[in-house]
């Protein structure tokens, strides 16, 4: 089953939206402590702690409680309900396939709050610039999630309840992020500008670096202060062991990290080494793709980065290649014995070495009983990473060995066409032009975002 989370970045818009990026001051009880200037705000909306001006003899007026989670909250009038936080857990827990203790539930429970908090704020704003989501583009794009699982609405409509969730929780991260999306294109798109020779200096470093390692990059960061760094290092660990049982790095990025990429399930697209902070670039490096390392302490917090992929710059990729492959498949009968697999793989093995070219292919099939399915345009990046390595080096005419399992069976690939990757082409004018304002557009974003929490009026309850 595909992720309930990570589909919603297929909804498509010029601007990463849902920003998570969390005020830690928000959500702490009690009132503020006058003649306190505590905070600056930097050019990327981060906030920078100064020296506090603290008393040295301190003492705590009142009693609190830092272990009490408060489960809902009225933002502004608007009442997020206990249900609203159970449903939208529901979601992120049915994407990481139901294993979730109960520890991290709550953690996660915390998470979900911050969410709809900003979530709500973003609708209200949108809709204070008279900015509203018609409700047939929301069940559009309902309709289009329900595809993504290959149901009809309302078929989608059950199965959302069977996972203790709902259509309507979907369909207000739907608003949510259309809303966000339509009043950065209004309010803040419109005021950025990148300069021509911004622009060129971008295609200059990608001309004078062709060929060197480029990586696709997911990550998740979390910020930290001295004071707390210990607690989110645990949290970041927590979060990785998650990711290795089985859970969805896209549904905890989107849930978790507070970067801007958390909409689009923290992938930063393809980076070179040197557009990566240090401490990042250097682990990437030394990571194979499908890895996942941290907590890695970067300024300000710590980050966990996932190699979704590699290539070279500017250059060729021959896992681009697409191949027309023959596929030859036998099946097990029930009840066969592994003893009895291996020994029907070792025929199978056998009948295959005769095949001289795909021509024969299907002679051979028959004469053993195989299954024989032509597959034609298939991407070499798309196999999975074992075979992808036998069939960077097969010629046309050539079998992979065979493989498979007593459940599914054996089968072989046949390689009856290579069409070579084309020359890797350096990204339009236009192209990094878009992508330079998408940053900036999402830097002005958290900075808006950032004052419309400290603005509001949030009761915790």
């Amino acid at each position: 089953m595909q992720s309930v989370v990570s589909v919603f970045p297929s909804l498509g818009t010029s601007v990463r939206r849902g920003l998570r990026t969390v005020l830690l001051a928000s959500l702490i009880a009690g009132t503020a402590l006058d003649g306190v200037a505590a905070q600056t705000v930097d050019d990327d909306g981060g906030v920078q702690t100064q020296q506090l001006n603290l008393p040295g003899d301190l003492t705590i007026f009142g009693k609190s409680d830092p272990n009490v989670r408060k489960a809902t909250a009225i933002v502004n009038g608007r009442i997020i309900t206990g249900t609203d936080v159970d449903q939208r857990l529901a979601l992120i827990i049915t994407a990481n396939g139901g294993k979730v203790s109960d520890e991290e539930k709550e953690r996660l429970r915390v998470q979900v709050l911050r969410n709809l908090i900003d979530e709500t704020l973003q609708i209200q704003e949108a809709a204070a610039n008279d900015i509203k989501i018609d409700p047939a583009e929301i069940n559009q794009s309902y309709e289009r999630v329900a595809a993504n699982f290959r149901q009809s609405p309302t078929q989608f409509d059950q199965y959302l309840r069977t996972q203790g969730s709902s259509p309507a929780s979907i369909k207000r991260q739907i608003e949510g992020e259309l809303a966000w999306s339509r009043l950065l294109r209004r309010n803040i798109q419109p005021f950025v500008n990148v300069s021509e020779e911004e622009v060129k200096s971008v295609v200059d470093r990608l001309n004078a670096a062709k060929g060197s390692d480029e990586y696709r990059i997911g990550e998740i960061y979390l910020s930290a202060t001295p004071e707390n760094m210990d607690q989110i290092t645990a949290n970041a660990r927590n979060i990785i062991e998650q990711i290795k049982q089985g859970g969805s790095f896209q549904a905890y990025a989107r849930q978790f990290s507070e970067a801007s990429t958390a909409a689009v399930g923290g992938d930063l697209g393809w980076v070179r080494p040197a557009q990566l902070p240090e401490e990042l670039a250097q682990a990437a490096a030394e990571m194979q793709v499908g890895q996942i390392a941290g907590p890695i302490p970067v300024a300000g917090g710590v980050s966990l980065i996932y190699v979704m992929d590699k290539r070279k710059v500017l250059t060729a990729d021959p896992r681009d290649a697409l191949l027309s492959l023959k596929q030859l498949s036998v099946n097990f009968p029930t009840g066969t014995t592994k003893e009895q697999a291996s020994q029907k793989a070792a025929a199978f093995a056998a009948a295959i070495k005769e095949i001289k070219g795909c021509g024969q292919a299907n002679e051979v099939g028959g004469r053993i009983g195989a299954d024989v399915v032509d597959n034609d345009n298939v991407k070499l990046r798309d196999l999975p990473p074992q075979l992808q390595d036998i069939l960077l080096n097969l010629q046309v005419g050539e079998a992979t060995p065979p493989f498979g399992s007593i459940t599914d069976g054996v089968r072989v690939l046949v390689v009856c066409g290579r069409d070579q990757a084309p020359d890797a082409n350096a990204p339009s004018s236009e192209q990094i032009m878009a992508q330079m304002e998408e940053e900036r557009v999402n830097k002005r974003a958290r900075i808006y975002l950032r004052d419309l929490r400290r603005d509001a009026v949030i009761d915790y309850n």
